[in-house]
């Protein structure tokens, strides 16, 4: 059985039976690896996409020298109607798509890419804008990257928020979290409701929801690699009345049309695999995956979520 560790004798061990059954070739510490460049701190690692940054800006041909201090502006309202039909709509498809790449080390601009990426249908001028928007700001922060820190523990921690009735289209609610392991940024989504949601506090729970059923994923896993979770995680969140409903074992008529999202987050509770800790909702580090915010407001999340330019 193969375990995991840093043992250097036990590697060199492993890499010489590699090389006996396959033609291979040490290419040491890794540096880059399908756009992700990955370097190495006494803190940690950083993975950033910087050259593909750079790529996706030629290939949308933004030709000005602008930076944005955010990737979106306060209080936007985009519609699937608004502005003039794009002619160029396989380069919106083109670019959006490779900032959907990007959020794999840049949960900065998670939020804005899943609003933008709703519109590669039919986009239109006023859609095109943002994501030009999302470029500059891109420019000005190309070499930030996620630290992946090797001085932490290997403790879950869970954040779970929702934008109620956020989307001025349809009405529907955001679903936006982030899992921390360590100070490790390891997970993290901001995804539209398939439902219309009556009321916050439902929103929240289908949020919650979501979350719980990637933590117990992640607590399995840790538990497989050997690293098992001996104390519930805590799924921080901003709704009292949420929190409350998932430890209350009576369903109340305002809450039986979610009540298999209660029970699935009630039964983890119960279990003793989760724990329900209230945060106020400027420590609700999962906001940043919900709405946009002012600069200030902005840049102060993303730095809670290690997201970091090497010095």
């Amino acid at each position: 059985m193969i375990v995991t560790g840093n043992d250097e004798y036990d590697i060199a061990n492993f890499k010489q039976q590699l090389h006996s059954l396959f033609k291979m070739k040490d290419l040491g510490y890794l540096r880059y690896f399908l756009g992700i460049e990955v370097a190495y701190f006494p803190e940690g690692c950083i993975l950033s996409q910087s050259k593909y940054i750079s790529e996706v800006i030629s290939r949308a041909g933004l030709t000005d020298d602008w930076i944005m201090d955010s990737p979106i502006e306060l209080n936007h309202r985009l519609s699937p109607t608004d502005g003039e039909l794009l002619s160029d709509v396989t380069r919106y498809r083109e670019v959006v798509g490779s900032l959907i790449y990007l959020t794999v080390t840049r949960p900065d601009i998670t939020y804005v890419v899943h609003v933008v990426s709703q519109f590669a249908f039919a986009p239109r001028i006023t859609h095109w804008t943002v994501v030009l928007r999302i470029l500059r700001y891109l420019r000005g922060t190309v070499h930030h990257g996620l630290l992946l820190s090797s001085i932490s523990d290997l403790v879950l921690t869970g954040y779970s928020d929702a934008d109620w009735v956020g989307d001025p289209t349809d009405r529907k609610s955001t679903t936006g979290y982030c899992i921390f392991l360590g100070n490790s940024l390891v997970t993290w989504k901001s995804k539209k409701q398939s439902v219309v949601s009556r009321s916050s506090a439902e929103a929240e729970y289908r949020a919650m929801a979501t979350t719980t059923a990637e933590l117990i994923w992640f607590r399995r896993l840790l538990e497989e690699l050997g690293f098992p979770q001996l104390s519930a995680t805590p799924m921080f969140c901003d709704n009292q009345s949420v929190i409350q409903i998932a430890k209350n074992p009576i369903f109340h008529e305002r809450t039986k049309h979610i009540e298999i999202d209660c029970h699935f987050v009630r039964h983890h509770y119960l279990q003793g695999s989760l724990t329900l800790p209230h945060v106020s909702s400027t420590s609700q580090l999962a906001d940043v995956f919900t709405k946009s915010h002012t600069a200030p407001r902005f840049h102060h999340l993303i730095n809670k979520l290690m997201l970091l330019a090497p010095s």
